[in-house]
């Protein structure tokens, strides 16, 4: 796997980030501009007009029909990146956040030995849009349902679900609209939708073959922005898709309504005691005791702190330092962590 490298640029220089496909099975920063025969994607984020760069923008990438976990990174004050990007994608969609605000989606097919250049204007009006992401499955077998035609109504734009079933629509006007989704050999589907501005709504949509009499399946989840900002629902995806850690949503808590962090970790994650020790990793080392890492909004905490139900907005607990996020571990990692997010 390659490291990063940044490109030289002046002080508030645009910020440029070039997807590389290279020779990693993964996505990777690469550290030269070449990734062999792979294809590059070079991206520059600016404002509305076009004019002013904007430095410490967050990209995002979904690769179509890759099975992979969506990129997202932050571009630093020089603002130049290389990527390599998985063999098997054939096509990347796009965007870039800075705080509530967004780019529009873009949508490129990658082609071997070319390079794209795409341009994201971050959008910084008054009225916000929001973006809707979701999964497309047959409500009998469970399976993902590929090429059904997803569109929303007095939005331009149609979306198309991918090989696992998922799509994208952004820069969707907020407030009442109806979801469309249509596939030869379903029942269509016309569901009412309420769109948030500046923040994605996830919705699951289990299509029913015909001539199957029964009713389709929605399920609409409206994530919270601060933690979709802070990479929660990703982790929440591939966590619970690998089994590695436990993972408590916003609607979780309010249902749960536990009296505190605390009372909520140690009564659905086996192992985890009153005090903060993991009884799993004690047994693995010479000490009684294993002092899991408290992390309450991204900073190391003491112990447990007292934070009520009503304020807390994600919980996140990795029970060994082997499922334990980059960004959650070093030294004091080696018991497992619980992240506390608060609203």
């Amino acid at each position: 796997m390659k490291a990063i490298t940044m490109f030289g640029a002046k002080p508030a220089a645009v910020v440029s980030l070039s997807l590389l496909l290279g020779a990693s099975p993964r996505p990777v920063l690469a550290q030269d501009e070449t990734c062999g025969d792979r294809p590059s994607l070079q991206v520059t984020v600016v404002d509305e007009s076009g004019a002013i760069p904007i430095p410490s923008a967050m990209l995002v990438v979904h690769w179509s029909d890759v099975e992979e976990r969506p990129l997202r990174e932050t571009a630093g004050s020089e603002g130049r990146f290389l990527l390599c990007a998985p063999p098997q994608a054939t096509e990347a969609v796009l965007w870039a956040e800075l705080g509530d605000d967004s780019s529009e989606q873009a949508t490129v097919a990658l082609t071997p030995g070319e390079v794209r250049e795409v341009e994201l204007r971050v959008l910084l009006s008054e009225v916000r849009r929001g973006r809707l992401i979701g999964r497309v499955y047959d409500a009998m077998t469970e399976k993902p349902v590929a090429t059904a035609a997803v569109s929303v109504t007095g939005h331009a734009q149609e979306s198309a679900s991918n090989r696992q079933g998922r799509f994208i629509l952004s820069d969707v006007r907020p407030g009442v609209r109806h979801l469309e989704v249509r596939r030869i050999g379903y029942a269509p589907l016309r569901h009412r939708i309420d769109l948030t501005p500046g923040v994605t709504t996830e919705v699951d949509i289990g299509l029913v073959p015909t001539p199957v009499e029964m009713e389709p399946i929605v399920a609409t989840v409206t994530r919270l922005r601060r933690l979709e900002i802070k990479g929660f629902y990703e982790r929440k995806y591939w966590g619970e898709l690998t089994g590695n850690g436990y993972f408590f949503s916003p609607e979780y808590i309010e249902r749960w309504r536990p009296s505190n962090a605390r009372f909520l970790v140690v009564s659905n994650v086996p192992g985890i005691t009153w005090s903060g020790n993991n009884r799993r990793m004690s047994a693995g080392f010479s000490s009684l005791t294993c002092k899991m890492s408290i992390i309450v909004d991204g900073v190391g905490w003491g112990g447990w702190p007292n934070i009520p139900w009503s304020q807390l907005a994600a919980v996140e607990v990795y029970k060994g330092p082997a499922t334990l996020p980059a960004e959650f571990g070093g030294s004091g990692g080696r018991c497992g962590a619980v992240v506390i997010w608060t609203k």
